[in-house]
């Protein structure tokens, strides 16, 4: 009698409370690896990512990582998802507290470059992945570029934005405008990231600078004048962080 009575308490399912335990456990379990994860493709690439090279990072076993992801495919693809995430809460998010147009711009281009400023020695998901993945194809590749387009998408959103406001001009159209910016980034990577320019980030900004001024609307009859008051206002609030 005693043995059915245990052998009963032992077949008892779990109970709601306990599943939801073991759901959150389970969450912030793959939310700590997904963080070292990040860290470790920051400094060798997406592509030195394996389940083995992270069970050691976090002490995990192997086959506690794999339940997690499933495949070492699913891991890349779940660290630029969280890159893109972060990239959008300290990149995006924050320049939207500024009014539309050129302060909003500005602040999306300052934010952008305090971001690659603090990946110097670490790298850019983003730009390190497109060094890895430019000539392969499969979902890793298209995971990564939909979250690049997303973002390029969105700068050329704002440019449009500061055009409407009659900030910018409307020639050359928000596309060109949007891949001039981007370019300073890159180059800001580069010069600061290989070359070990100090003055590349003071470079950017100057970069950034006179593109609103070459493309800064003014008022009819004053094409040629000094830069428009929207443009002097974004030099008075473009700082270094």
């Amino acid at each position: 009698m005693t043995d059915r009575k245990s052998s009963l308490k032992m077949q008892t399912p779990p109970t709601p409370e306990t599943g939801r335990r073991v759901l959150i456990k389970g969450q912030q379990t793959k939310a700590v690896i997904i963080d070292a994860a990040l860290g470790l493709a920051s400094q060798i690439g997406l592509e030195g990512l394996s389940i083995g090279a992270l069970a050691e990072v976090t002490g995990m076993s192997k086959s506690g990582v794999f339940a997690h992801f499933g495949s070492r495919e699913e891991l890349q693809i779940s660290v630029i998802r969280e890159y893109h995430d972060r990239f959008e809460a300290e990149v995006f998010y924050a320049a939207m507290q500024k009014p539309r147009g050129v302060p909003r711009l500005q602040a999306l281009f300052d934010n952008w470059v305090v971001q690659t400023s603090a990946e110097i020695d670490s790298g850019c998901i983003y730009i390190s992945g497109a060094v890895e993945f430019d000539d392969r194809s499969g979902p890793v590749r298209d995971a990564l570029a939909s979250s690049v387009a997303t973002w390029q998408g969105a700068l050329r959103r704002a440019v449009e934005l500061a055009q409407e406001e009659g900030q910018l001009s409307r020639h050359p159209d928000a596309h060109q405008v949007a891949f001039e910016i981007h370019g300073l980034i890159l180059a800001l990577h580069y010069e600061a990231r290989f070359l070990r320019n100090p003055s590349a980030s003071d470079r950017a900004r100057q970069g950034f600078l006179q593109i609103l001024s070459r493309y800064a609307e003014a008022p009819p009859g004053l094409r040629t004048s000094s830069p428009t008051r929207p443009l002097a206002k974004a030099r008075r609030t473009s700082a270094a962080p």
